[in-house]
Formats: C-alpha cells, structure tokens, sequence
C-alpha cells in the first residue's frame, strides 16, 4: 500500500508539472496584459481620474506590456480591498487604513506611494445643536465601515477626548447613501470625504463643525496600493505607474480646475459644486509615501487596538514599499 500512494504521489506530481509547464495553470511568475485599477468616487484619488483621461494609464505602460487598462469604482477601501484580497485589482487608490486590515488577513501587497492627506469633515444638520465632540453622545453617526480612515480618524478624535465611540450610534454608509441619509434627517450627523461635506453644505442638509485635520493634522488619508505579484515580476511596471501617479498630482496641483472638470464629467457630480470642495478642502494631494508612514503606523496601532487586525500588530515593513519611489524619485 506504501508503495502504490507513494507511486500516485510521485505520478501526480509529474503531471501537475507537466500542466504548468503548457500554461493550463497560473503561476506567479506570469506577467499581465490588462492592468485592473480599483478607486473611490472622492476628490481625494483624482489622480487616477486624470490619468485615465489623459491617457496616460495605457500611453505609457504599453511599452511594459499593458495592452488594455480596467478601472472599477468603490463606495469606500474596505470592499476595494476585499476585491484586492480576492485577486480582482492590481492597483488600488485607497485609503491608507483598509490595507492594514486586508494585510492582516493575508492580502499580498504594498503601499507605494502617498495619495493625499486630511479631507474628511465632520457634518451637522442644521436644527443639530453641536457643541464639540461631547455632543455627539447619543446622536446617529454615519460613516465609511470599520477600518476605513474615516471610522479609524473618528474613533481615535473621540476617545482622544474620553469618549467612547460605543456612546454614539455609528452606522456604516458610502458617501452617497449617508448624504442621502443626512437630507432625510435618517441621521444626525456624518463624517465623510470631500467631495461629499460640499454636496451637503451646498443643499442646506448640514454645515462643517469640524475637519479632519483639526482632528489630527497633518494625517494621512489615502495611499496607492499594488499587489505584491506585481511587484515581484514586473518591477519596472510598478515604477513607472508610480511616474504616472506623480505626473498626474503634479497635473492636479498646477491644474485644480481642470482636475474639477475631469472629475466632474467622470462621476457625473455638479462641477460648480466639485470646485467649490476642491477650493475648500484643508486637504493636500502628495506622493511621496514616507511623508504618510507615522500616521499609517499610528492607523495601524489603532486599529489593532480596536480588533481590527486579528490580534496582529503590523509593523512598517508589512506595509510599506518605498524603494519604488524612491528609484524614480532620485
């Protein structure tokens, strides 16, 4: 009997090496043709908008074999990067905080590149007394899902000031469902990114008590993402999409009306509503990922501390790929 399983062993193994080597099955060392994007619908990641638009995505990564270019849309990071767990993107603009989760649960990837810092508000109905972050005891609270940089920028701003986020009733909403939510008075308040505090300021449904980056300046928000495939197997890809993501805040930065207009004819959104967020917001758009690294490991400490990462604490090197930036940079 020894000898018969041992023969099937050694038999099955010969033929799983011989369907590999006919290309039936997958292997990690195959390179990609089509280059799947994942983003959001906020102001935050309109850098992988403008390259889209500009046809940069496609114009310069066909010399490194990319032959067609995908671009999925996401209410929040949390489902992007079940998506990216699932192996449906190679690249996603998200959030800095969601990737810690997904990290923690075996995603294979890194964080590349800085996307932008601060840009979320804190929005109030009208007729809602608000008196600091004490008066939202009690109130109804919505917000991205649990690990997303709002949930995680919220939780930490209330217990910073000794309150419990089990004191307010937190739901977890995409934009468009909590701006629809805040206009039937179905909540009290909510806590999102730009370009959704415009989209409420402008109907009259709420005003900003509060921006994120008086909650903590200066923090990190969202990050470019890329799947540790990638980066294995077609290294000088991943630089060069990081050139493009430069190029493209660069564009934003010298071109912000622009960058409104793209944005605008991509989602749909009102323009002069998109310009007056992009006028507004106390955010930045950067690249440079080691200007995101404290805050991200402080998301990381944080959302460990909420049980959020499964017990695991996860350290820079988990998180962070910095050596691609820093080739194309010097």
């Amino acid at each position: 009997m020894i000898l018969r399983r041992d023969i099937l062993i050694a038999a099955f193994a010969v033929a799983l090496a011989a369907v590999i080597a006919l290309g039936c099955i997958g292997t990690d060392e195959e390179k990609i043709t089509t280059l799947r994007i994942g983003y959001q619908p906020s102001t935050h990641q309109v850098a992988a908008m403008v390259a889209m638009e500009e046809g940069w995505w496609l114009e310069e990564l066909k010399p490194f074999g990319i032959v067609k270019v995908e671009a999925f849309e996401f209410p929040s990071g949390p489902p992007e990067m079940q998506a990216m767990l699932g192996g449906h993107l190679d690249v996603a603009y998200v959030g800095a905080a969601p990737p810690i989760t997904a990290i923690s649960q075996g995603l294979d990837a890194k964080i590349v590149a800085g996307v932008n810092t601060n840009g979320s508000n804190l929005m109030v109905r009208p007729e809602v007394g608000y008196d600091g972050p004490h008066s939202l005891k009690q109130l109804t609270l919505g917000t991205f899902p649990p690990g997303s940089i709002q949930d995680t920028v919220l939780k930490k701003w209330l217990k910073d000031n000794g309150i419990s986020p089990e004191e307010i009733d937190i739901k977890s909403m995409g934009p468009g469902d909590a701006v629809t939510a805040i206009s039937a008075k179905r909540i009290d308040c909510c806590f999102l990114p730009t370009p959704a505090p415009s989209i409420i300021e402008l109907a009259g449904t709420g005003r900003s008590v509060v921006a994120s980056g008086e909650m903590w300046p200066d923090h990190a928000c969202c990050a470019l993402v890329v799947s540790g495939k990638l980066i294995r197997n077609q290294p000088e890809l991943v630089d060069e999409i990081i050139r493009i993501h430069i190029k493209a805040n660069q564009f934003i930065n010298e071109n912000p009306e622009r960058a409104a207009e793209i944005y605008s004819a991509k989602t749909g959104q009102d323009l002069a509503m998109v310009k007056h967020s992009i006028e507004h917001w106390d955010g930045g758009w950067i690249s440079d990922p080691h200007m995101t690294i404290p805050s991200t490991m402080e998301f990381a400490r944080i959302n460990y501390e909420l049980g959020y990462t499964g017990g695991r604490l996860l350290t820079e090197d988990d998180l962070f790929d910095t050596s691609f930036y820093d080739r194309v940079t010097r």
